[in-house]
Formats: C-alpha cells, sequence, structure tokens
C-alpha cells in the first residue's frame, strides 16, 4: 500500500487505485502466461516439441539469432534459452552457424526438421485462435493484443528511466 499524503486524500487515493490497478494486471498476466504456456504445451506435444523448445525455434523461424537476443525478443533469461537452444541442437531441431558479428555468440536457426516440427503445431495453432477470436470478438482479441504490448512498452520504459534515474523503483527492481 502507500503511504497516505494527509494534505491530499485525493492523492492517496489515486496512488491506491494505481497500485491496486497494477496488481491486478500482475495478477491477470501471471494467470494468463499460465494458461498460455499449458496450451502450448499442448499444442507442441504432437510435434515432439515443448513449449519451450516451440518458443526458441518460434524466434529464429526468420532469422537465425545469438542466445541473447533470442532471450531479450521472448522475455527469457539467456541461460534458459542457452540450454534449450543446446536442446534442440542434441534433437536434430536446429544448428548453430557462425556469427559474422560476434566470434563466440553464435547463431542459432532451425534446421529442416525443426521448420517441420513447427508446421506442424499449426493446425491446431490455427484452430485455437479462431475459438479464441469467436469467444472474443476479433476486434476484442486486437484490443487486448494491443493493451498487453502498451504494458509491455510502459515497462521498457520504465526499465529504461531506472537506468538514468537510479534509485526509482523499476520492474527489474521492486523495492
Amino acid at each position: 500500500m502507500s503511504v497516505p499524503h494527509p494534505d491530499d486524500g485525493a492523492t492517496a487515493a489515486s496512488e491506491d487505485d494505481a497500485q491496486a490497478l497494477l496488481s491486478a494486471a500482475a495478477l491477470a498476466s501471471f494467470r494468463l502466461n499460465g494458461r498460455f504456456l499449458a496450451a502450448a504445451e499442448e499444442l507442441a506435444r504432437p510435434a515432439g516439441l515443448t513449449a519451450a523448445w516451440w518458443q526458441v525455434l518460434g524466434a529464429v523461424l526468420h532469422e537465425p539469432l545469438p542466445v541473447a537476443d533470442i532471450a531479450r525478443a521472448m522475455g527469457m533469461t539467456r541461460q534458459g534459452v542457452q540450454r534449450v537452444a543446446h536442446l534442440l541442437v542434441e534433437h536434430g531441431l536446429a544448428e548453430y552457424l557462425p556469427n559474422p558479428a560476434h566470434r563466440r555468440a553464435k547463431l542459432l536457426r532451425p534446421t529442416t526438421e525443426g521448420y517441420a516440427a513447427v508446421r506442424r503445431i499449426h493446425p491446431a495453432h490455427r484452430a485455437l485462435a479462431l475459438r479464441l477470436s469467436a469467444e472474443m470478438g476479433p476486434d476484442r482479441l486486437a484490443s487486448a493484443v494491443e493493451a498487453l504490448h502498451g504494458l509491455n512498452r510502459a515497462l521498457d520504459d520504465i526499465a529504461a528511466e531506472e537506468t538514468t534515474a537510479p534509485g526509482v523503483a523499476s520492474p527489474g527492481r521492486l523495492p
């Protein structure tokens, strides 16, 4: 809870409202993340993948990337992506390529088998997408996606401010 301002009850109430909204958004996001992960596991399993394997392969479908870039794009830890990348390579679903920009940070890209595994997910993914769109309505679903992007941008901005204003709470360093 925020500390009330004795001289301004309206400010204290609006701070409490903001804090309650942040908590509600976080809790809804945690639950949604769990639901998406469960759905991803269900969709990926018949293709011989896990949700994490699908996530990492999905990050490199259009261009090979180093592990650190995959981690940033997917909101994962570098170590987690590295572990999954090694498993993908070990299972013949991805391969490492030399990185002309960095000698030690190799690029990861799917193999033919990796692309095929992701393609096997598409029919079930499409069916779930159509069911979700029918349930919510396409406009409401698009608005929800835009709101999620907006929350991510706002948290990115707050995190960036932390690098220029030490001592201010950021998503990566809450008090």
